[in-house]
């Protein structure tokens, strides 16, 4: 039998996003923009509806962290696949940025599998806040249309919270959940 402790409502917010990652590609691949936007805009608002609910009413778990985690890699595919799909004019004169954040992106995940062989779920603060920054410019995006001050807002936290991220991924021995930062990593070392 299942413990309470996996079926509460974050995990099944992060499970419907897994659940839903084919059915947002389907959308994405067969050029159905408005639909792969309407859902995507609602995977994006789980994901900040999951965490605030573990976090405010103590549901935090191992299980849970790990399956947000996937989730939100399955979402960032989405997003990254969306913009090539849908707003590749937009981004061509920022490429290069783009190119670096993404590149980091997927260098802190294959770190993590090379290293633990599992996705990292650190949920470091500057990544909180990177996400939330992130979900929001991708609606911003899809919904309106580029706006370049928030996309270097978004892009500059992002590749300085990647860094940070890779750089607790390169000292920890052994991947744990729901870290705060490299502050805090450093100072539990000494």
């Amino acid at each position: 039998m299942f413990s309470k402790k996996l079926i509460n409502i974050p995990n099944l917010l992060s499970g419907y996003r897994l659940f839903m990652f084919p059915v947002i590609l389907y959308f994405a691949l067969t050029g159905r923009e408005n639909l792969f936007v309407t859902f995507l805009v609602i995977n994006l608002v789980t994901d900040i509806l999951d965490g605030f609910i573990a976090r405010t009413f103590h549901l935090q778990t191992e299980f849970g962290a790990r399956l947000d985690s996937i989730a939100d890699v399955g979402s960032y595919i989405l997003a990254f696949l969306g913009v090539f799909l849908f707003k590749l004019e937009e981004f061509r004169p920022h490429f290069l940025s783009f190119s670096v954040f993404l590149g980091l992106y997927i260098s802190l995940h294959l770190l993590s599998l090379i290293k633990f062989r599992r996705f990292s779920s650190l949920h470091l603060y500057s990544s909180k806040i990177g996400g939330y920054l992130q979900g929001f410019f991708f609606f911003v995006l899809f919904v309106y249309d580029f706006y370049e001050p928030l996309y270097y807002v978004m892009i500059c936290w992002g590749i300085m919270s990647q860094l940070e991220h890779i750089s607790i991924q390169l000292m920890i021995p052994e991947l744990r959940s729901n870290l705060k930062g490299l502050y805090w990593v450093l100072k539990e070392r000494s």
